[in-house]
């Protein structure tokens, strides 16, 4: 029987307060309007940022909240006005946008949607600012224009990719490996991380706890002179990439004479890549599996335990389990 035009009741993980076990309510979850889309999420996977924004330490804290921006899916129905969607599509909701009409968009250049781009602090739908998640007529918050702690969702069209249907929704993600890189060096606190690291594509691993030195100097020694490229850290040659979403007050301060010594800091949003017109692509070059650990959506509190101790790289959360 369809569902189309009906408001559903499902199960979602429901963040009613900072830092407090997510709880597994039943929502209502109302049709999509125009340019949106319905989704079944099959898979979700936990990441840091939805770590972030449920403690709310470094970010506004907006609650109750559904957290999650990284899931697989199949479309359930669509809204007025799409038209490249239909039920029964394979999916990927995006929590950055692609409208395809804007300079950004029409740009080869830049991914960062004038309609779409990222904003943390919006907790209701892009086209009126209301929400489709309520609880007894309570609205609930969305995240990121995603919510994929949900057995359904509604996501503005722009933030859906679809991929082929071929494709495991549980192994669509991409890394360093799919763009080339021959030597990946991982560097973190916690040692343990590293065997899990290497099904990332991580060759060599360094703690800098046990260096007596700061470590970028270790990495110069390690390459010979310093890395291409590097990720959150500085090297004495090359290009400096920020990612990740920072605390709202964070400043960066970095001496004049590092960029006369030809060195580059910069960022990057989502690898650049344009999600409704990239992200299948990127999809095709699914070889492996470089998931840490598979829950069931009853125990998504326990990917959360994972994370915070340093376990789980990669969470996967099976929503039909």
């Amino acid at each position: 029987m369809s569902t189309a035009g009906q408001v559903i009741r499902c199960k979602a993980a429901v963040a009613w307060e900072s830092g407090k076990p997510l709880s597994i309510e039943e929502v209502e979850v109302a049709p999509p309007q125009k340019d949106e889309v319905r989704i079944k999420i099959l898979f979700t996977s936990l990441c840091h940022t939805d770590v972030y924004f449920w403690d709310a330490k470094g970010q506004n804290p907006l609650f109750p909240r559904i957290l999650g921006h990284e899931a697989g899916g199949i479309v359930e129905s669509v809204g007025e006005g799409v038209t490249d969607l239909k039920p029964g599509d394979h999916v990927l909701p995006i929590f950055t946008g692609e409208c395809k009409e804007c300079p950004h968009c029409l740009s080869e250049e830049s991914n960062m949607c004038d309609l779409l781009r990222i904003n943390t602090d919006r907790v209701g739908m892009i086209n009126d600012g209301t929400f489709r998640f309520s609880i007894n007529e309570t609205p609930i918050y969305h995240f990121l224009g995603t919510s994929t702690f949900s057995e359904y969702t509604v996501v503005h069209v722009g933030q859906v990719a679809k991929i082929n249907p071929h494709a495991p929704l549980d192994k669509a993600a991409e890394g360093a490996r799919v763009s080339g890189a021959s030597r990946i060096i991982g560097v973190d606190l916690n040692s343990s991380r590293f065997e899990q690291a290497k099904k990332f594509g991580f060759i060599e691993f360094v703690n800098p706890k046990y260096y007596n030195k700061p470590v970028q100097e270790v990495i110069v020694e390690m390459t010979g002179g310093g890395v291409d490229r590097s990720v959150e850290c500085t090297g004495r040659r090359g290009v400096a990439v920020l990612v990740g979403v920072p605390n709202k007050d964070n400043t960066l301060k970095t001496h004049s004479v590092n960029l006369l010594n030809e060195k580059t800091l910069k960022g990057t949003f989502f690898g650049k890549y344009k999600p409704r017109s990239d992200i299948p692509a990127v999809v095709e070059n699914i070889n492996k599996v470089r998931n840490t650990h598979t829950v069931p959506f009853s125990e998504i509190n326990k990917a959360f335990k994972l994370m915070m101790a340093g376990e789980g790289l990669r969470c996967v959360i099976r929503m039909d389990a």
